[in-house]
């Protein structure tokens, strides 16, 4: 089975074709940080209108990779939510519409089963059960996966997703949009001394997040340290962006080792874009072989959104018989455990 998959939830638009006998055969992604860097930040209906723009021609493209026509196709997978509603609507509306046209079946996928399951599109893939820190823009979430949509939410962030918390304390500090991983860059100069940030939510129970505090800490001390005139600017910008890295890398290392001990799962899945961070990945393999236990990353082309993540969870799903009606709709927030587990 060729399935083509569509991810347009948000600011990049991604097509892929994953076949289920020779595995990912294209991949194309456009990425629409040029258009939204003048603005600091995502403007939802000038994403819209870039996807409508971008999604058919990234469409031709997959197929001339793949050496196919569009008949070729047996089927099409598009993220329907969460996200942002008008660029759901795009990828969904093209999606639901082609598949209509050329008599195959459609499947409307959740963009953050995509995320968890983009690891099992590497070698060696992670084997069920697992525990996935999905951590992105978006979303900060740790989830006990025991099969395809049998998703069980061990914590939530409370407010700030990790990778929100990075690009508002980049931006507090004067980086270039998108900002977290100007900041990630930045902090690798940074003195790992100077400052010491709290891990939040790590002094009690429990397996949920918070980083809004995080970012005003981070702000708070700029101000006062530019006050007394301490040092260059520039030193004191990379020591405080390495002291909220840190901060947050070892909080969700701490969350995540309560996760896998609660459970009692030795395979840790991280997905989301934030797990192209290089220091996490590298203190969750410390931590993970101090446990005996293994973590499975994406390659980091497929950390950030894309639409091989879409494919493959719709290969999943479409294998079993599940396909979407004609009748298409968005979800811009759909709970990840209110997926049917097949």
């Amino acid at each position: 089975m060729k399935v083509l998959g569509i991810e347009s939830s948000c600011d990049e638009t991604g097509v892929a074709i994953y076949d289920s006998e020779q595995g990912l055969l294209s991949h194309t992604l456009y990425s629409q940080i040029s258009l939204h860097a003048e603005y600091g930040g995502v403007v939802p209906e000038l994403a819209s209108r870039d996807h409508v723009r971008k999604t058919i021609p990234l469409i031709n493209e997959a197929l001339n990779q793949a050496n196919l026509t569009r008949t070729d196709i047996d089927a099409i997978a598009y993220t329907a939510g969460p996200g942002l509603v008008g660029a759901l609507l795009v990828g969904a509306g093209i999606g639901r519409s082609l598949a209509w046209s050329l008599g195959v079946p459609a499947v409307a996928i959740h963009h953050m089963e995509g995320h968890l399951l983009a690891p099992m599109l590497e070698e060696p893939a992670p084997q069920f059960p697992f525990i996935a820190l999905l951590v992105s823009g978006g979303h900060t979430q740790l989830v006990e996966v025991r099969g395809v949509g049998d998703y069980h939410l061990l914590g939530d962030t409370l407010d700030d997703a990790a990778g929100e918390a990075f690009d508002k304390t980049a931006k507090m500090l004067g980086l270039p949009y998108p900002g977290g991983p100007e900041l990630a860059k930045l902090a690798e100069s940074g003195d790992p001394t100077r400052f010491k940030f709290t891990r939040p939510m790590t002094d009690r129970p429990g397996l949920d997040f918070s980083f809004s505090g995080l970012k005003t800490f981070a702000l708070n001390t700029l101000q006062r340290e530019q006050k007394l005139n301490q040092g260059s600017d520039s030193q004191l910008k990379a020591d405080i962006s390495r002291a909220f890295e840190d901060a947050v890398v070892d909080t969700l290392v701490i969350k995540c080792r309560r996760a896998i001990r609660d459970t009692d799962t030795k395979r840790l899945v991280l997905a989301g874009g934030v797990s192209a961070n290089q220091h996490l990945r590298k203190q969750i393999n410390k931590m993970m072989a101090k446990e005996g236990g293994e973590a499975f990353y994406p390659r980091a082309e497929f950390c950030t959104d894309n639409g091989a993540m879409i494919a493959y969870a719709g290969w999943l799903r479409l294998k079993t018989g599940e396909q979407s009606a004609l009748k298409f709709h968005a979800t811009p927030r759909w709970p990840l455990d209110e997926l049917q587990a097949i």
